[in-house]
């Protein structure tokens, strides 16, 4: 099993993330957004933004190779947890907030 978002214009797209947290590999397109999520052949692939013969390829790459799937999928996972937990999430909006308007959270 993979997760595939072929987006063209994406904010932070949370399905990827959602995935990514499921321990899927990732494939979407090189678009903001979604290269924020997935670095390419390591934790997912990217493919150029509606270019259908490249998302073909990617995802029959993975499909070939599932050893190399399933390890990308456990680095989503880890940096899923490591960078979009939604604690850590809060604490970074808080400080940009916090810098904003003038106030330190310390």
């Amino acid at each position: 099993m993979l997760m595939v978002l072929p987006s063209y214009r994406e904010g932070l797209p949370k399905s990827l993330i959602e995935a990514a947290a499921c321990a899927l590999p990732l494939i979407t397109t090189n678009a903001p957004g979604c290269r924020e999520v997935v670095t390419h052949e390591v934790n997912g692939l990217l493919v150029p933004v509606k270019d259908a013969t490249a998302l073909v390829n990617a995802i029959e790459r993975l499909h070939l190779d599932p050893v190399w799937a399933r390890q990308l999928g456990l680095v989503a996972r880890a940096r899923a947890i490591a960078e979009f937990d939604e604690r850590i999430v809060i604490e970074k909006t808080l400080g940009v907030d916090g810098e904003l308007v003038g106030w330190s959270r310390k």
